[in-house]
């Protein structure tokens, strides 16, 4: 486990020792509305190799980022499915086990669909602004 406190300003940072940490290909992201979910999600894709512009997929369920020829990252935000036969058919099982990174926002709302092998990242907004993020 890890556990950092930190300011946006430093998030680049932190994605950095995130990745040092050598976490599971599939992570989830636990945190309120507006903690700060997407920007980590955004200085990891950059960590990671993604050149392009990432945006949080609240409207398509997912984007995907090359980070090489062979390597993806998938960035789920599931926050307005309605239940986990809409992942299903949207064919989030095949993301999920490519072996490829897969960050899913709202991860609550599809418990059953989500690999064993998996780490967690949870951020709390402190009241001096900061954020206190763990690492599991």
């Amino acid at each position: 486990m890890m556990e950092i406190i930190f300011s946006l300003d430093e998030i680049n940072d932190v994605a950095k020792k995130i990745l040092s940490e050598n976490p599971k290909n599939v992570i989830l992201f636990y945190g309120n509305m507006g903690v700060g979910k997407t920007t980590l999600i955004k200085s990891l894709a950059k960590e990671l190799g993604v050149d392009q512009v990432t945006s949080s997929p609240t409207f398509s369920l997912v984007n995907e980022y090359q980070i090489n020829e062979s390597q993806y990252i998938y960035h789920f935000d599931v926050y307005r499915l309605k239940n986990e036969t809409e992942a299903l058919d949207m064919g989030i099982d095949e993301y999920l086990y490519s072996g490829n990174w897969c960050f899913i926002e709202w991860a609550e709302n599809i418990p059953n669909l989500i690999p064993d092998e998996h780490s967690i990242i949870k951020i709390d907004l402190l009241p001096d602004g900061k954020r206190h993020l763990i690492v599991r």
